[in-house]
């Protein structure tokens, strides 16, 4: 994962270059070489010398205090999510050797449920892999079935980025949840190598990547086109699964009584064969 060396001093760098002079009450007057605000003037904002943010930014100083840290994470007008991000960069260990893969295994249990349910789902690893989904899943969109990465389909794949009415939106929010989802974890080597990949390959992800947005998981509507019933309006779920780490059910349905209801389940039966029950693909473990 690039930066992970000084992952602090690289959010506190991307986020200011968010923030217009004016949303702080500074004036946005003159040249400014650099978009954002500049260092000064974030240590000023936030109470503190500019030499002590030039040494968080260096990486030079990486325990700031709490208070600190709420301070910067006010004058760049970071939301919830994003705070609580900055206040684990700053309580992070130093990046350590790197590790060995770890194994996602899916529980069996899990594995069952995806068989008995006749909506669209699955479940999403912590780099977003799919680790297993069921048919109705696949109906929905083939790259849901089990060994596909969610950002590389959605990064490299024209056919999945034609789901979406507005896939770079949908893009920019995967990447956003994805950077909550590794966390201060940077030496992952599965996020690491998933990283070094969209970002060779794809001119948006390293836009995307270098803003170092974070978004939490939560149920969310999605529009998508589908080549066999058109366009369906869905609502996405993600249920964090009980006994492991990171991985998470997601599951498309749509509200009742309505035509996208109807389109959803006409979708959902094309999967099965008839009289046959719904049954799951599995990847029994993959690294991450």
């Amino acid at each position: 994962m690039t930066d992970d060396a000084n992952i602090l001093g690289t959010y506190l760098r991307a986020r200011r270059e968010q923030v217009a002079p004016e949303t702080v009450g500074l004036p946005n007057a003159g040249l400014r070489r650099v978009p954002g605000l500049r260092r000064e003037e974030v240590a000023m904002l936030a109470g503190i010398s500019a030499d002590y943010y030039l040494r968080l930014e260096q990486g030079r100083d990486r325990r700031p205090s709490e208070q600190v840290l709420r301070s910067l994470a006010r004058v760049l007008q970071l939301d919830a999510a994003a705070t609580d991000y900055l206040l684990g960069l700053g309580a992070a260990p130093p990046p350590r050797r790197r590790r060995r893969p770890r194994r996602e295994v899916v529980p069996e249990g899990t594995r069952t449920l995806l068989g008995t349910l006749p909506l669209p789902a699955f479940v999403e690893g912590r780099c977003f892999d799919v680790l297993a989904s069921n048919r109705p899943a696949v109906a929905l969109s083939p790259r849901l079935a089990p060994g596909g990465n969610r950002l590389r389909d959605l990064f490299l794949d024209p056919a999945e980025q034609a789901l979406y009415g507005d896939w770079e939106r949908a893009a920019a929010a995967l990447v956003a949840g994805f950077r909550a989802s590794v966390g201060t974890d940077v030496d992952d080597p599965h996020s690491i190598e998933l990283v070094g990949e969209l970002s060779l390959a794809s001119e948006l992800f390293r836009t995307l990547w270098a803003r170092h947005d974070v978004v939490r998981w939560r149920s969310s509507p999605v529009v998508l086109h589908h080549p066999q019933v058109g366009e369906l309006r869905l609502l996405r779920e993600k249920l964090a699964i009980t006994g492991v780490t990171g991985q998470l059910l997601v599951m498309y349905h749509a509200e009742p009584g309505t035509e996208h209801a109807d389109k959803l389940a006409l979708l959902s039966s094309y999967a099965l064969p008839d009289g046959e029950p719904t049954r799951i693909a599995s990847r029994a473990d993959v690294t991450s």
